[in-house]
């Protein structure tokens, strides 16, 4: 029997990968596990020493064409037995011949470029906090649990890797979180989810067509929390507007990723990126 078992993690487990996510000071959702285990319930896996949890991982399929790494964590006893390396190495062989992406903290940048995932762009979060005026109007704005999800469903897909039905609707479902579209026609102009965190809220996804529509959901999104609530917006930095709005709500710079992948980037309309989703799947 090997020292360090690798398996694929239960519900509970995932539980563990997002306590230790907080413990990392990456201030996760308090509802991510739920929300990323809908995902792909097999994506998850853990590493356990002696029955000991260890280390954790996910690699997140989404259909046959993309995954996506993250919550790649050891636990700081663990580390420097080459654990993390056998955990690495499980889940990339588990995405097989897909495109897989991550988000790359700045420490770890480099071992991921020797692995053989190339730099697309970074991805900036910024922090601040809800004004005590914030206005919201309009009757093209709906709040989500009023629009039909398949509208929600297909604006996503124009924004998005692959197809994840599974996961949004998890994600729009989850309690405390807050959702607003922008009706355009038939379809929508955009869409916004906000939710709370062990530390404030976090703003993602953030979709629009334009800086101005992208500007009424945020707005409209931080009416819903508390008059000087902490929040959180993740945006490309090849999104010249997304910088920009972060700028508007005096928004300020408190940590960064490397958004990368083995293969070619997707053609995603970054343009229409204001907010990622989750920098653990996307």
């Amino acid at each position: 029997m090997s020292e360090f078992e690798i398996h694929s993690m239960s519900r509970a487990d995932v539980d563990t990968a997002i306590e230790w996510a907080g413990l990392e000071g990456w201030n996760p959702g308090l509802n991510d596990a739920d929300c990323f285990y809908a995902a792909d319930p097999g994506g998850f896996l853990i590493g356990k020493c002696k029955g000991e949890p260890g280390g954790v991982i996910s690699a997140v399929k989404y259909q046959r064409s993309f995954g996506f790494i993250g919550l790649y964590i050891v636990r700081p006893e663990f580390r420097g037995k080459g654990y993390g390396l056998k955990l690495w190495n499980e889940a990339v062989a588990s995405l097989g011949s897909r495109n897989v992406g991550l988000d790359g903290v700045v420490e770890q940048q480099e071992n991921y470029r020797k692995t053989g995932f190339g730099f697309a762009y970074r991805n900036i979060r910024f922090e601040g906090r809800r004004p005590q005026a914030a206005l919201i109007g309009g009757k093209d704005l709906a709040n989500l649990s009023t629009l039909d999800f398949e509208r929600i469903n297909a604006y996503d897909r124009t924004c998005f890797f692959e197809e994840r039905s599974s996961f949004l609707r998890t994600w729009l479902d989850q309690p405390g979180a807050f959702g607003f579209g922008i009706r355009a026609g038939d379809a929508l102009g955009g869409y916004g989810v906000l939710r709370p965190c062990l530390k404030g809220f976090k703003v993602g996804p953030l979709f629009a067509d334009t800086p101005e529509l992208a500007e009424r959901i945020l707005t409209a999104l931080l009416v819903c929390i508390p008059d000087d609530a902490v929040f959180f917006l993740d945006v490309p930095e090849v999104n010249e507007q997304s910088i920009a709005l972060a700028g508007r709500h005096d928004m300020s710079i408190v940590f960064e990723t490397a958004r990368m992948y083995t293969g070619e980037p997707p053609r995603l309309p970054l343009e229409k990126i204001f907010g990622v989703t989750t920098f653990e799947l996307g």
